[in-house]
């Protein structure tokens, strides 16, 4: 009995991860349609941007759900302006571009902090449940990836700002018509998706070694997710995170953690290659 609520819990943690690490990305690509290669980049600058906050005596919980996501967030508006806003509807270009700003921003903090390994220890410690012991922030990141995919939706179904921003992606002229700003809904929404790849890097920066490069570590993940859940913004990222995290922490315990990251990747090229519209192509259609 205490395996398995072991069990479940890692499941959980694993399936919210996936929601924290890819709703920035989720934002920008499944509304915006830019395929976004710098991804990991912001994750990457959202760690750095909380060590820094901690090394000049900023609370940690600030530096993560503050700091972080505002100074990823106000990135994301520069490069927006500067470079993405010129290339909407050019797939390819988007692509190109931000892989190329994904190089670039890896050089700039290379140069500036160095190849080294900075970290931060991970907080509130750890819990029993039997024999085993579990660490707290684990809970923390299951909170957090709830509470933001409910955001998410809660944002753009509730909100001035979510509805505005749904319509001008289906239909900008329409929206320019009718005395709404496209230019501005893409560069907020920008903004937010960079914020919430932010956070996302605030978040993980207890739980891994924060090196310039180590985005790449997740942006293949946030992809395989996106992708694979389909047309569908939240359903698909939620139904996405919830089978690739499942299979990825069973293999996991049932074999070794580099095994758990190869069945994902199995399961990823399986159901695309069954389901080539993703998870929401084929069930759940017309949800948001």
């Amino acid at each position: 009995m205490d395996l398995a609520l072991v069990v479940a819990i890692q499941i959980l943690y694993a399936v919210a991860s996936l929601v924290i690490i890819s709703s920035g990305l989720a934002v920008i690509f499944g509304m915006m349609k830019v395929i976004n290669l710098a991804h990991g980049e912001f994750l990457m600058l959202g760690a750095y941007a909380t060590i820094g906050a901690i090394k000049v005596g900023i609370n940690l919980w600030i530096a993560i759900f503050l700091v972080a996501p505002v100074a990823v967030g106000l990135v994301g508006v520069v490069l927006e302006r500067l470079v993405i806003r010129r290339l909407y509807g050019r797939m390819v270009d988007t692509m190109l571009a931000t892989w190329g700003l994904s190089l670039l921003l890896v050089g700039i903090v290379t140069s500036l902090v160095g190849n080294t390994t900075a970290g931060v220890s991970t907080p509130l410690g750890n819990f029993a449940i039997g024999a085993y012991r579990v660490s707290a922030y684990t809970l923390v990141i299951i909170a957090v990836g709830a509470l933001l995919a409910w955001a998410i939706r809660w944002v753009l179904t509730r909100t001035q700002l979510g509805l505005i921003a749904r319509g001008t992606m289906q239909n900008p002229a329409m929206a320019d018509a009718l005395g709404i700003s496209p230019g501005k809904v893409y560069s907020v929404t920008f903004a937010v998706g960079a914020a919430l790849s932010g956070l996302a890097g605030g978040l993980v920066a207890p739980l891994t070694g924060v090196v310039p490069t180590m985005g790449a570590a997740f942006v293949a993940k946030s992809f395989i997710t996106v992708i694979g859940g389909g047309p569908a913004l939240l359903a698909g990222l939620v139904g996405a995170s919830t089978l690739f995290g499942t299979i990825n922490q069973a293999a996991t315990f049932l074999t070794t953690p580099v095994f758990g990251e190869v069945a994902l990747l199995l399961a990823a090229i399986v159901m695309l290659r069954l389901l080539p519209q993703g998870i929401t192509g084929r069930f759940f259609k017309g949800s948001l």
